[in-house]
């Protein structure tokens, strides 16, 4: 088959659009949350997604299989038997009151991709499957990835004991009641095998508004951050009457105080030398059933998230953490209670596909400027396990984990007229 030209590949999108604003506004409308949307993780909202968009799938020919953890793949069969098939996709959970688009636009992308190349008429080599991924927002359970690493059998030890913030049920529970198979991932039974695997493949909105900002429809991803994280850390010190004297104190508010302006100014020594990074701290609280305006806090409760690009810069942060950890517990006679670490492992982009969809980009007409993630994202379980990823990034006004999200359909035709461009090349 003869390349497909640029004209083809847009007007074909083009032809998308009711389409794709049809999806978009079904799955706002059955996860509405007031503000925002909430497709709960191994919940009632993400099921809705996830039948959703199997209902979709099937109406357009595509076979539809779930797995063991309840991933949802609908699959676009190829020519070639056992040619390593292109995965394209993302999660369709969110956090709680978050937007319409972080995450679903992945697997609306896939499926707008699919049907664009079958109205061009192509004929793939290798299975074109999208991906509907389950639990990738750790907000919920508190571990990274669990539904790709859940399919790729790099789930980590002890998370399916994990609970879920609101329900207090652990993650097998979760996973059971939506249709999952729990014995087999126990068992560590994984439904992607790498080799199998020529490409994953995600388009997402930004988290930060950078493209706005650059007045840019999208970019190329070119890395996406590991981490490591405590979600439930404390300080323990002694509650006192808010007269005692500051050398009797032991302050374990103060003390949470030093330790994030001391994160934060190590942050901004990074940044000054040009280093990407973030840390969070996302609860920074004292004991509710203690405090007072009349106590001197005895307990401090947070959670922290630190990311870069460079695994060595993770393990240089956390190293100093530790050492700022030790000089306030000694000044400030509290003592640091961090609790379980979590991590995830950098994404590294693979280069040859970052180059290949900026000379698509090129092609297009479409600015093909690259651009880190700030984020986590499947892509960096996949590319963990050995599996090739290039991300596409989509212009968004408000940030992600926002119920206020503002992709515009325009710019998420342009995402998905490169991606389109890139698997036509790919699998032609």
């Amino acid at each position: 088959m003869k390349p497909i030209s640029p004209e083809a590949i847009r007007t074909a999108i083009a032809a998308q659009r009711p389409v794709v604003e049809s999806l978009f506004d079904r799955l706002a409308e059955g996860s509405r949350a007031e503000p925002g949307i909430m497709r709960d993780t191994y919940g009632a909202g993400e099921n809705f997604a996830h039948e959703l968009i199997a209902k979709h799938g099937a109406n357009e020919g595509l076979q539809i299989h779930r797995d063991a953890a309840a991933n949802t793949y609908l699959t676009w069969p190829g020519s070639e038997q056992g040619a390593p098939c292109i995965l394209l996709g993302s999660h369709l959970d969110s956090v709680p009151h978050g937007g319409n688009f972080d995450g679903a636009a992945g697997v609306v992308a896939g499926l707008t991709v699919i049907a664009a190349l079958k109205a061009l008429g192509l004929r793939p080599r290798c299975d074109i499957t999208v991906m509907g991924v389950r639990a990738e927002e750790s907000v919920w359970f508190e571990v990274s990835y669990i539904g790709s690493r859940s399919a790729l059998g790099t789930l980590p030890n002890g998370a399916l004991e994990a609970k879920r913030i609101d329900t207090g049920r652990d993650l097998a529970s979760h996973i059971a009641a939506c249709g999952g198979d729990v014995e087999a991932l126990r068992q560590g039974r994984r439904e992607l095998d790498p080799a199998t695997i020529r490409a994953f493949l995600e388009v997402h909105i930004e988290q930060a508004p950078s493209l706005v900002e650059a007045g840019l429809p999208l970019a190329i991803c070119s890395g996406i951050p590991g981490n490591f994280r405590y979600p439930n850390a404390r300080i323990d010190g002694r509650h006192d009457h808010v007269g005692t004297p500051r050398r009797f104190r032991r302050d374990a508010a103060m003390a949470g105080a030093e330790l994030a302006m001391a994160l934060d100014r190590l942050w901004a020594e990074q940044d000054a030398a040009g280093i990407p990074l973030a840390i969070t701290f996302g609860r920074f609280h004292t004991d509710p059933a203690m405090h007072g305006l009349t106590t001197v806090p005895g307990a401090f409760d947070f959670s922290l998230d630190v990311r870069a690009y460079d695994p060595a810069v993770l393990s240089l942060l956390e190293a100093r953490m530790l050492a700022i950890i030790s000089e306030i517990e000694a000044r400030r006679h509290v003592s640091f209670a961090l609790g379980p670490r979590a991590s995830a492992s950098v994404g590294m982009v693979d280069p040859a596909i970052a180059a290949q969809l900026q000379a698509a980009a090129q092609s297009l007409g479409l600015p093909g400027t690259m651009m880190g993630s700030p984020a986590s994202h499947d892509a960096a379980a996949f590319a963990a396990a050995g599996v090739p990823v290039g991300m596409i990034f989509v212009r968004n006004e408000n940030g992600s984990h926002n119920p206020h999200e503002e992709m515009e359909i325009d710019d998420f035709l342009d995402a998905c007229a490169l991606l389109t461009s890139w698997v036509a090349d790919q699998a032609a």
